[in-house]
């Protein structure tokens, strides 16, 4: 019975060891900052007077993308972007532009967020005068050709059409221009 406990003693106090030191590794690890660097957000590359352009199936031009800077996160794979100017192009009509102070392009591209004094301009055509939408923070998802924001928004049409709202939705392809709330009007009727 001697020599079994003198066999065993040792063993279960290894384990214990095995055991606390283990429990001591996970504690020490969830408590302490990764040295690797994974943990950091720096970044890993920077363009200068950037241009990126997009086109359709059929090759033809949809949307052009350019900033002053833009810094890359490889943590979060995320775009910071410094006087972005998205301008998208309509076939027979005028392109629509939007500019603001800086920027954000989602890690998948499917969606960029200009922000600070955004003015997104459609150049007069036809019959319809220059409109102009202004607002602090506007989300383009250029594959779907929709623009939203819940912030307040001024929009004004020439000659005299001036609108206000909070939140607005843009549907290219529904061909509709959604005002959420607060919506206030002044219109007045073009002299012939």
């Amino acid at each position: 019975m001697e020599n079994r406990t003198a066999i065993l003693f040792p063993l279960i106090l290894m384990a214990f060891i095995a055991l606390i030191t283990f429990w001591i590794s996970k504690t020490v690890e969830q408590q302490g900052h990764k040295i690797d660097g994974s943990d950091r957000h720096d970044p890993d590359y920077t363009m200068e007077n950037f241009t990126t352009k997009q086109t359709d199936e059929d090759g033809n031009l949809s949307y052009i993308l350019d900033a002053v800077k833009m810094t890359h996160y490889p943590d979060d794979d995320s775009s910071l972007l410094e006087k972005p100017q998205f301008t998208q192009h309509i076939e027979g009509k005028h392109d629509i532009k939007i500019s603001g102070d800086h920027g954000n392009v989602s890690s998948d591209g499917e969606e960029i967020e200009i922000l600070g004094n955004v003015v997104v301009v459609r150049e007069a055509f036809d019959d319809k005068g220059e409109m102009r939408v202004l607002t602090d923070k506007l989300t383009l998802f250029p594959d779907l050709e929709l623009a939203k924001t819940e912030r307040p928004v001024t929009i004004t049409q020439a000659p005299k059409t001036i609108i206000h709202a909070t939140g607005m939705i843009y549907d290219k392809n529904k061909q509709t221009f959604k005002l959420l709330h607060k919506v206030n009007a002044y219109y007045e009727r073009p002299k012939k």
